[in-house]
This record gives structure tokens, C-alpha cells and sequence, in this order.
């Protein structure tokens, strides 16, 4: 590996390719589309397509399966450039990332094989079944049961908020595989669970979806419940790692690279906040002259610019971090709990400097202010951040 390039083999001009195409892709295709489809619910078909070609459903998998083999830091920088537009199109690929990569790192070799060329390829997406109706941040609550008979597992319970999880082909499915262990999280396995047989077609009888739930924000990318009802799978094939017991570390393993993600995701927003309030300050004329002249207006302007860029290089150190092999559940949190709310301000600034046309659904900052606090929320909320960050700020510096 030279200088030169990252450990899969990106240059830097690859990068900037990249990342050109993503902006060109932004500005000519997904702007003028996105207050319509927005505001119908509608699944972005023709979108997901073009992700398929861009490969973003196998961006961080290796290139060895398929996938382009993107550094945290490449992709980081193509989710803040996508969420600035529409944010909802990011949480297609990265719930969809998050199941492939836990494949990856925790699958067998036959797995890794079989699955990850269809995960990488858009044939199958999906995401990860972990949530349930009473059993969120406390994964260990799940009571979800997969129950080993012979060579495979029958599978009971149900999970919500699962995002592709209508439109999706498959979830990794946490799951109870000895319901009674002690620590409980010694009984918690993950397998991957397809709704269709890749090899015969067939639909595993037992798997069913529930309606696309109603949301205040992140529309177009569908949220729904799963149900199963004695759904049948062979073991080999499914139980991810080929060892049970180990799901609830796949789990928090592949929360740094998630909260990479919504740190980026909530700096698309961010910026996007800053782009239109700052373009409106411009226009907007009150006591004969544009608002960005009034000092009111200037006073949010800086603070929004200087939050927004904070929020970058956090979430840019994160993901270097990640990509060192380092241990960086803290820095993640860090960049997750700033950058979050760094978006979620961002928008109401932006509310106040558009005044009375904030509220109008023409201006996207009103889409703007629905989707920041889902960035509060997602991959564990901003109260667990701190306390993560308390915990390894006194373990990395014991006295």
C-alpha cells in the first residue's frame, strides 16, 4: 500500500470522483424531487436504483465480496452530502450496511460468501431487527425466541421501527436462544432472516410485515413491524458466526459505525440549515435592507457556521479513528451527541431567521426541523451518549 491510497486502494482522486459524483447526482436528480416525494411518503424507487449503481449498498464491505471497500472517512463524507439533501435516502443504505457488516465481521466463511455479494449487489437489502415493542435501548429485554430444532430454528416474537423492513428483502434478527441464561445477554444470538429463499425462490412461510408506520419526519424510507409466526430456517446458513450466544456483541460492535453514520447524517442537516438560511438572509429585506446586515441575524449566522464545522471535524475524527482499527466508541458518541444536536439547533435557527415562511411546506427547513431530532434518537439517544462518554472518559484516564 502506498502513501497514496487507503488500505483497500482508494487514492485520493478516487475519492474526489466519488464524491463529485454523489454532488452532481444531488444537485441534477434529487433536489428538484424531494419536497414532492417528501411530502407523499413515496418510496424513491428510481433513487434506490441509482444507489445500486453508484454500489453504496456494499459501500464499507470489502471489495472482496463485492463491495466498494470505502474508508469510514469516504463514506462519512458521501452521507453528509446526501442527507443535506434528503436524508431519508442515507437510512436506506446504512440499515442496510449494518446488517451487511455484521456479516462480515462476525459471519463464517461459507456466510460471508453467500451472503454479502447479494447484500453488496442491492439484490437483497435490509437492515437489523433489534427493537421491540418493550425493548429498545435495553436490547436485553428482547423476547423474541428462536428454538433449535435439529438443523434448524423455528422463530417466534415480533420487532418495530425496523426500517426496510417492508421494502427490504431480509433483517440480521436478534433473537433469544436460550431465554434463561444468566447474564441475559449470553442468550442472545443473531441470525440473518430472508422473507424469500435466495436459492428456490420460495417465501419462508411464518415471516409477515406489518403496515409502514405514519412518521412525523424521515419519510419515503419505510419503518414497519415484523411478525413470526414458527418461521423456519436452517442454522448453517443463518445463524450468524455459527455460535450462539454472541448476537448482543454483533450488536454494539456495529454501533460505532452507525453512530459514525448519524453524526454524518445530522451534518448534512446542519449544513443544509446553514445553506438555506444564509442564501434567505440575503434576500429577505426588513427596515430597508437585507437581514444578514442586522446583527440579530449575524449573531445566529456564526454561531450556526462555526457549530456546523465543529460537528464535521468530529465526525471526520470519528470515522479516522474507526478506520485505524482503534477503539472509538467514545469519539462516535462524541460526534453522534455534538453533531445531532448541532442539527437539531441548526433547524430551529433557520425557523426563526425564515419568520412566517418556515412554516410553509415550499422551504425546506421545515422538513429540516421534522427530521434533526431523529438524530437525537437514533443508534442510542444523546442522554445514553454522555453517559458512554463519562464511563470511557474515567477509564481512559484512571487514577
Amino acid at each position: 500500500m502506498s502513501a497514496d491510497t487507503d488500505q483497500n486502494g482508494w487514492t485520493a482522486e478516487d475519492e474526489n470522483m466519488m464524491l463529485d459524483t454523489i454532488d452532481r447526482w444531488c444537485r441534477e436528480k434529487v433536489r428538484d424531487r424531494v419536497m414532492e416525494m417528501e411530502h407523499a411518503d413515496e418510496y424513491p424507487h428510481e433513487f434506490v436504483e441509482d444507489m445500486k449503481e453508484f454500489g453504496l449498498f456494499g459501500a464499507t464491505i470489502s471489495q472482496e465480496y463485492g463491495g466498494l471497500g470505502l474508508s469510514a472517512s469516504t463514506y462519512a463524507k458521501i452521507v453528509m452530502r446526501i442527507a443535506q439533501e434528503w436524508m431519508s435516502l442515507t437510512g436506506i443504505f446504512n440499515s442496510h450496511l449494518m446488517m451487511a457488516t455484521v456479516v462480515e465481521k462476525y459471519g463464517t466463511d461459507f456466510q460471508k460468501e453467500y451472503w454479502l455479494p447479494k447484500f453488496c449487489s442491492g439484490e437483497i437489502r435490509g437492515g437489523l431487527g433489534l427493537t421491540e415493542p418493550n425493548a429498545g435501548t435495553d436490547l436485553q429485554a428482547i423476547k423474541t425466541i428462536a428454538k433449535r430444532e435439529g438443523d434448524d430454528y423455528v422463530v417466534n416474537g415480533s420487532k418495530t421501527w425496523i426500517s426496510n423492513g417492508l421494502m427490504g428483502g431480509a433483517v440480521a434478527l436478534m433473537v433469544k436462544t436460550n431465554p434463561d441464561a444468566d447474564p441475559r445477554y449470553k442468550g442472545m444470538s443473531m441470525l440473518i432472516t430472508p422473507k424469500v429463499d435466495p436459492d428456490s425462490g420460495e417465501k419462508y412461510e411464518g415471516f409477515t410485515t406489518g403496515n409502514k408506520m405514519q412518521k412525523l419526519a424521515y419519510k419515503g424510507i419505510d419503518s414497519c413491524e415484523l411478525f413470526f409466526d414458527d418461521y423456519k430456517l436452517d442454522a448453517k446458513r443463518h445463524l450468524i458466526g455459527g455460535e450462539e450466544g454472541k448476537g448482543f456483541y454483533m450488536a454494539v460492535g456495529g454501533l460505532e459505525l452507525g453512530r459514525i453514520n448519524i453524526a454524518s447524517r445530522a451534518v448534512g442537516i446542519a449544513r443544509r440549515a446553514l445553506e438555506e438560511s444564509t442564501r434567505y438572509a440575503q434576500e429577505r429585506k426588513t427596515f430597508g435592507k437585507p437581514i444578514c446586515e442586522h446583527q440579530a441575524i449575524q449573531l445566529k449566522l456564526g454561531e450556526m457556521a462555526t457549530k456546523t464545522k465543529a460537528a464535521e471535524l468530529m465526525t471526520l475524527d470519528a470515522a479516522r479513528a474507526y478506520d485505524s482499527g482503534e477503539r472509538c466508541d467514545m469519539e462516535a458518541g462524541m460526534a453522534k451527541y455534538f453533531a445531532s444536536e448541532c442539527a437539531t439547533e441548526n433547524s430551529l435557527e433557520a425557523m426563526r431567521i425564515h419568520g412566517g415562511y418556515s412554516y410553509s411546506k415550499e422551504y425546506p427547513v421545515e422538513r429540516l426541523y421534522r427530521e434533526a431530532p431523529l438524530m437525537c434518537i437514533g443508534e442510542g439517544t444523546n442522554e445514553m451518549q454522555r453517559i458512554i462518554i463519562a464511563k470511557q472518559q474515567i477509564a481512559r484516564n484512571k487514577i
